[in-house]
């Protein structure tokens, strides 16, 4: 992270354009659509029917499990989150009320509410496109509900994962633990901000040791844990380019270890409770839909600031992992906005389709050089020419992407 304070409301995983809620009104009605049931068990995820027709959807969640459920609609990237019903204790039903779009999506149960769920069945909609309308408070209020959706999957997923890292580390199992290394940090990389807002956590979680050090923190968490496991050499430098790579540190002990790691795993724990709190519903409320938008903003300056530059996993080289995280979690909050920005004029819906093309263009470039899903090369192997031309599409996306809260504040 770059040592800086955002707005809550920085990532979001649901594009308006897939659904709208119950209170936004569309051209069919809950009665008249298809009847579908969900049986949630401890490891399966049983829906009634794999397609459907658009227009509002309702899924009548059973819970046969013996955990508290929760139940997904995911969009057809299977991490933007269409809507979600949570809660649902053992025994009990719920109902989750969508108005569904044409397109591919994902179903999948989440039995204890943490990790990656179970179940995960392919789900399309046919039919043609319907229009949505309401008053723009509840489409609003509909934006920040998703969202909060979003994080609480995403800091679900990050817990296990966490755990099951820092177990590695711990154990001195180093190759297994530098593997999991970005790939648990995708996680955290996409929701960021929201630890941001939380006083010392995100600098307990994530700071790098030079920025910990000018403001006299102890330094923890995953870039502490790096360092172990990439050991630099005995002349490297820190991400200053000054200070030596050894100075007032050495290879944790094995007690020094379970330490750190334990800290972590405590630290992302108070995520965790945190963004299922009241407090965070709260916060979200209070900022609307302008968080949402600045915070696609936010995390485009985060790659901005310490993701091009290589500063951010110094160590490893895995800052393009971060990169594309960052970039995700980015796209993730301006779809949410951009339908509501789209709807009010000319102007707006030329604004939005700039920003699409500069989100296609930067994503363009950097799958040249790997995935989340298969992985990407050490940032050391990126040219100045590579990074030049990353860093000019990461600008002109930023240009209009800094007009959009105004625009959606405006209206």
């Amino acid at each position: 992270m770059t040592p800086s304070r955002r707005a809550l409301g920085a990532v979001t995983a649901t594009a308006v354009t897939a659904l709208a809620l119950a209170g936004c009104v569309a051209k069919t009605d809950v009665a008249a659509a298809d009847a579908l049931t969900v049986d949630s068990g401890d490891d399966t995820c049983e829906v009634s029917a794999a397609t459907a027709t658009s227009g509002t959807l309702a899924f009548d969640v059973t819970n046969s499990s013996s955990q508290i459920t929760e139940f997904y609609l995911l969009a057809s990237d299977g991490l933007r989150i269409v809507g979600e019903v949570e809660n649902i204790a053992p025994g009990a039903s719920r109902t989750l009320t969508v108005v569904a779009q044409p397109g591919d999506y994902f179903t999948l149960c989440k039995p204890g509410m943490i990790g990656e769920g179970v179940g995960r069945a392919a789900f399309s909609v046919t039919g043609d496109a319907v229009a949505v309308d309401g008053p723009d408070a509840e489409q609003k209020q509909q934006a920040v509900d998703l969202y909060a959706a979003f994080v609480k999957d995403q800091v679900g997923q990050l817990l296990p994962a966490v755990q099951t890292f820092a177990a590695a580390y711990e154990a001195g199992q180093d190759d297994e633990a530098r593997t999991q290394f970005p790939q648990v940090r995708a996680f955290y990389e996409r929701i960021e901000p929201v630890a941001e807002s939380l006083g010392d956590l995100d600098p307990r979680i994530d700071y790098r040791e030079v920025d910990a050090v000018a403001e006299g923190l102890d330094w923890t968490g995953f870039h502490r844990i790096e360092k172990d496991l990439w050991v630099p050499a005995q002349d490297a430098l820190n991400a200053d380019d000054v200070t030596p790579a050894w100075q007032d540190w050495a290879p944790s002990t094995t007690e020094q270890r379970a330490a750190f790691g334990a800290q972590l795993v405590a630290d992302v724990q108070e995520l965790y409770d945190y963004v299922h709190s009241e407090d965070f519903q709260t916060a979200l409320d209070e900022q609307g839909i302008g968080g949402i938008s600045n915070g696609a903003i936010g995390l485009l300056d985060e790659v901005a600031t310490g993701k091009i530059t290589g500063e951010e996993d110094w160590w490893s080289g895995t800052d393009l992992w971060d990169f594309a995280a960052n970039v995700e979690g980015s796209k993730m909050a301006f779809s949410l906005v951009q339908d509501f920005a789209s709807s009010k004029g000319d102007d707006q819906k030329e604004l939005v389709a700039e920003i699409e093309a500069g989100y296609a263009d930067l994503e363009q470039a950097l799958a040249e050089f790997g995935s989340l899903d298969d992985g990407f090369v050490n940032y050391r192997e990126l040219t100045d020419a590579d990074k030049r031309e990353l860093t000019d599409l990461i600008n002109a996306l930023a240009e209009p992407l800094s007009q959009l809260t105004s625009t959606i504040l405006e209206q």
